[in-house]
Order: C-alpha cells, then structure tokens, then sequence
C-alpha cells in the first residue's frame, strides 16, 4: 500500500500551498475528497454505456479498476481518475449496430495496444514526434470532428421527448454558467438529475428493471470478439481515437504539473501506459475506453489536493458502486429525452474542446494549409462521409482523420516543393 506523508495539520490548506500527490490529509478528508471524486466523474462516466448499450456497472467497474491500475504504473506520482471516453461513443455506436457488440470491444481493445505501445516509445524517446505528426491545428481538427460527428445522434434521442429534452439542456446550461465552483464543473451531472426529475413527473421513467434487480452481485461481463468478419474494418473505426487520448493524458501532465511539480511531466509515457493498459483490460471484458478527466482536474484545482491517496479511494468506491445491478438498473433508467438534452451540450462541447486547441495555440487560418485542413475534415464528420470495399468500412471518423493528416502534411510538402523548385507566381501555400 503506498505510503504518503501528512500536510501540514492534516485537516486544512494552507495559504498558497497545494498537497502534493505523495502527500495526503488525514484520512476522513481523504475519503471526503475522494468521494467528491466520484460524484466529478459520474454524470460524464455513466453517460457513455448509456449512450452505446454497454452495461454501466461493468464500465464502473473497469472505471474504478483501471484507476488503481493508473496509479501502480506511474508509481503512485501522477494523480487520475480514468473515466470513460466519450471519443469512443461514435465507433462504438456505429460498430454496435453494423457488427455487434463483440467487434466494438476488439476495436477498444485495439485502441488500448496502440495507445500502450505509444506510451513505452514516449518513455523512450520522449514526445516530440508526437507534436510534429499532430501539430494543433491537426489535434484540434479531429477532436473537434469527434465530437461533430455524433450531432446526429444527439437529435435522435432528443426528439423523443423534446420537452425533456429542452428542460436538461437548459439545466446544463444555467448550472455550467451560473456556477464558477464545484457546481458548475458537474454541471453535466447536475442537468441530468433536473432532467431525469422532470421526466419522472412526465412519467417518461420505466423502473420495472429496477425492481427486479438484486442490491448486490456481479457486473454482466462480454467478451472482446477478434475473430468475426467484419471486426478489422471495425478496428480501423476506432484507431483515430487514440490520438484523442494521447491529447487529452498528455494535457492532464502538463495540467499536475503546473500546478503541483514540473518533474510530474517525465510520467506522460507512464501515463499513456496505464490508459492502454486500462482501456485494454476494459474492453476485453465488457467496459467502455477510458480516460482521465477534465472534472476531476477541476475538483483537485478547486480544492488544491493533489494527493493520490484520494484517487486510491475513488477508485475504490467506483468498484464498490459496481458491484451493485440495482444501482446499474437506476442510470439505465435515465430516459431518451434526457440522454438527448445532454448530448446536445456533451457532443457540442467535445467539438469546442478542438477549437479551443486552436486558440490555445493560435492556429493561423490565414495559411490555405490550415484552413483546408479544417474544413475538409469537419465536413467529412458532420456528414457522416463512407467508404466500403466488400465487408470493409471506413466511417467518417477515419476519413476525417486521415484527411487532416493528409491535407496538412501533404500540402506543407507542396509548400516546401514549389517554393524550391517553382520561379514563377507566389507559393501555393502562404
């Protein structure tokens, strides 16, 4: 068990100060912060088996199993809660419903691999290659496209109880700009709750599942299935995710880090590590990806506790809540109008996580280069482009993917060439 050293008196912060990831309160803080953990995380985590048909408890399950797991591999230095990913909500929907659940999973578990492999290079050979293949105005592209692409997806649901619908979304919005705390960094979970109150009044709730299910037993487990023929073109689905996920761990480092230790930084390959590692183990039994969290960053910003013995607490409420069907039964019962009145803002916000990208790094739009790689890729994924060859399918993630990768690389190569070898005209690409 590992072993962390008091801050100060144990109870309280001191003016300026942080606790350190290998320091800790005492322990009824601890498993209060921790706690806190949990509730960050849950409106986002439970929302993605709820979206694409997986089991919720079994997601919790690997959730809270994969954050231990997390903090073993970077030795207990870089505190995390890996919740599940909504990068993964569209190739797991359109997996789902063209090859069955089976062939969703061996593309999670294709992610976990390639994400695990890039960790141990990053450890090796640091994370320079990284920026070049993906520059900002490529990350923040297919983010962007990521959460685009899942528009049709959030009208589906909303237009089955619009008036729901509308009454989450505005809850959404009120608490996420209302509240500058605590609140308003839940405030996905927050509109949730109104929404699911209002459609317990409007009668939109089945609780018929709820009462059948026992207080206490094992999660429904399914296997990862790399042997049906339509799984390859399903993995291909889901490979663009990865980048996703290397972005989003590399910025929760830099995140610790600023606020705690530059060192915390050496453990981004650590950190890519136990994502794979975690995201693996998920989905070969049943879980959804995962991934750390922007609302538990929040939580330990606001409350200035870094320590991970909170995470190693987290962690172990999330197994404990697993291990619950009846609890699984609950969140299964939030009805479409709600699932649609939050992915309305969830969906749009993971597009706006890609332009903030942008910003953050001011992305010149003046460069041709630039602006094609943008726009192309975001039409690709707002359509829904498709290509097939026989049983083999690209959907509009990958395509937008590679079109970004394409575009930006391929046209600076223009770029280089005609101003080398071209006496004629401006440079084709400014």
């Amino acid at each position: 068990m590992p072993i962390w050293t008091m801050h100060g008196n144990g109870r309280t912060v001191g003016p300026g100060k942080v606790v350190a990831p290998a320091e800790r309160l005492n322990w009824p803080a601890t498993i209060a912060i921790g706690v806190q953990h949990v509730v960050a995380m849950f409106g986002a985590t439970f929302l993605v088996p709820a979206l694409t048909g997986f089991p919720v408890s079994t997601t919790l399950l690997f959730s809270g199993i994969g954050t231990l797991l997390f903090l073993l591999v970077t030795k207990n230095k870089l505190p995390s809660y890996l919740g599940s990913s909504f990068a993964f909500i569209a190739p797991v929907t359109a997996a789902t419903a063209s090859a069955g659940m089976g062939s969703a999973l061996a593309g999670i578990v294709a992610v976990g691999l390639l994400l695990a492999a890039i960790g141990f290079i990053v450890q090796f050979a640091g994370i320079g290659w990284i920026d070049k293949l993906m520059p900002p105005v490529v990350a923040g592209s297919i983010v962007a496209l990521i959460g685009f692409n899942l528009a049709p997806t959030a009208w589906a649901s909303y237009e089955q109880a619009p008036i729901t619908a509308t009454l989450t979304l505005a809850a959404v919005i009120i608490f996420g700009v209302l509240f500058r705390g605590f609140l308003g960094r839940i405030s996905i979970f927050v509109g949730v709750a109104v929404g699911y109150v209002v459609a317990v009044i409007r009668g939109e709730v089945d609780y018929s599942k709820v009462g059948e299910a026992d207080w206490l037993g094992l999660p429904t487990f399914h296997i990862a299935d790399f042997a049906s023929s339509g799984t390859w073109s399903v993995i291909a689905m889901f490979l663009p995710v990865v980048l996703v996920l290397i972005a989003e761990n590399v910025g929760h480092v830099r995140g610790v880090a600023t606020m705690t230790d530059a060192s915390v930084n050496k453990s981004t390959g650590r950190a890519l590590i136990a994502d794979g590692l975690a995201t693996t183990l998920a989905g070969t039994f049943g879980g959804s990806g995962t991934t750390t969290y922007g609302e538990n960053i929040g939580v330990m910003a606001a409350t200035r506790v870094y320590s991970t013995a909170a995470y190693w607490v987290a962690g172990a409420v999330a197994i404990l809540l697993s291990l619950s069907p009846k609890i699984g039964e609950v969140f299964n019962s939030v009805p479409a109008g709600v699932l649609g009145g939050v992915t309305t803002a969830l969906y749009g916000l993971i597009g706006i996580i890609g332009i903030k990208i942008w910003v953050d790094n001011r992305v010149d739009f003046s460069r041709p280069v630039n602006q094609y790689t943008a726009a192309v890729a975001l039409v690709i994924a707002i359509a829904g482009f498709t290509m097939q060859w026989g049983d083999f399918q690209l959907g509009a993630i990958v395509i937008g993917t590679a079109a970004a990768l394409i575009i930006y690389h391929g046209g600076n190569a223009l770029a280089r060439w005609r101003k080398t070898g071209a006496d004629d005209g401006g440079p084709l690409v400014s």
